[in-house]
């Protein structure tokens, strides 16, 4: 067997292997039980094992997107079966198979339409690894904030100064959020700062309203079944947010948002595991953009760029940051977990 078919199949097994990596031994367990039993009995089995070009979680993450499909019908209880062999219920994987396939025809339309998009997490653990960035930048200039997110999904990280960092036995932030970040931690600890934030916003091309129960259930349905933890945490920050992020592309949103100086203010643009989806013509742009404002910066209106991206190592991804006025290059400042499990600080 040769082709698209093929490619699939082994799109849905590496898929299998990352998720149990990360701590989801549904997943790693689902994927390939996906990738070996699937069959183009029905429409949406055909659409997915018919899909071409890029295929895994670097593209088009056709085996997330089928897998948050189908998390959603147990979500919102839409699929009595599906919900019986779902975690935490634990069954064969004849009878887990055998639920999947009949939802794929239950649920056509509905199915074909979630396979529309691409899946978007707004994984707020990462804000573990941002917090102390932000920390760091405040070191060189301990002003307001002004934020600024590229790729911010739903927004959910845009409220960070209202989350809870607790590392080594000490308590930051809000103590008594609902969001508590409780990262393995290694390496020095930057000076902690209070939070100010005078402003915030953040754009996606896509974006999703929290305060919209569909875009709600398209953000949990994204998470993974057996990860209970997440999922409070996710809706904990759902509860802090306010609206959707600005619609549109990063690069010219970025451009207009970089042209207002905020004299006593830093402004900080801030992304995580999004740089990697932008076009090279977007990235280009918003590289540019950061360039010509961080020139013009001055230490009345600093600018900052912490960015938590994939740059190859496979030791989770790398924290890097750059302040303006000041350095001519970013700095590394940690490698970070995908999903902001544990960090290890450099800086």
């Amino acid at each position: 067997m040769t082709g698209p078919e093929t490619d699939i199949r082994a799109a849905f097994r590496g898929q299998g292997l990352a998720c149990a990596r990360l701590g989801s031994p549904f997943m790693g367990r689902l994927m390939p039980l996906l990738a070996d039993s699937l069959q183009p009995t029905g429409a949406v089995a055909r659409r997915v094992l018919d899909w071409q070009g890029d295929l895994g979680p670097g593209g088009q993450s056709v085996p997330l997107r089928l897998a948050g499909a189908l998390h959603g019908l147990v979500l919102d209880g839409a699929d009595g079966g599906l919900v019986a062999v779902y975690p935490p219920n634990k069954v064969e994987d004849d009878t887990l198979f055998a639920a999947v396939e009949g939802a794929l025809d239950r649920h056509e339309a509905r199915l074909m339409e979630w396979l529309d998009r691409a899946p978007q997490t707004n994984e707020v653990r990462r804000a573990a690894a941002l917090i102390p960035a932000i920390w760091w930048a405040l070191g060189h200039f301990d002003m307001p904030l002004v934020l600024s997110e590229l790729g911010a999904s739903a927004g959910l990280n845009l409220s960070l100064d209202r989350f809870a960092l607790s590392v080594g036995g000490d308590l930051h932030g809000v103590p008594d959020s609902a969001v508590r970040l409780s990262p393995d931690w290694t390496g020095p600890l930057p000076d902690p700062r209070p939070l100010r934030v005078a402003a915030r916003g953040g754009v996606d091309l896509n974006p999703l309203d929290p305060t919209d129960p569909r875009d709600a259930l398209r953000l949990a349905a994204y998470l993974w079944p057996d990860q209970p933890e997440r999922m409070a945490r996710t809706r904990a920050a759902i509860a802090l947010a306010h609206g959707a992020p600005d619609r549109g592309d990063a690069a010219f949103w970025l451009t207009d948002r970089l042209a207002t100086r905020h004299p006593g203010r830093l402004h900080l643009v801030y992304h995580t595991i999004a740089w990697q989806y932008f076009p090279p013509a977007t990235q280009a742009s918003a590289r540019t953009a950061l360039e010509v404002a961080g020139a013009r910066a001055t230490p009345d209106a600093p600018i900052a760029h912490v960015a938590m991206e994939a740059d190859g190592d496979p030791m989770g991804a790398a924290l890097t940051a750059q302040v303006w006025p000041g350095m001519d290059r970013p700095r590394v400042l940690a490698r970070v977990d995908y999903h902001g499990r544990w960090i290890d600080w450099r800086a």
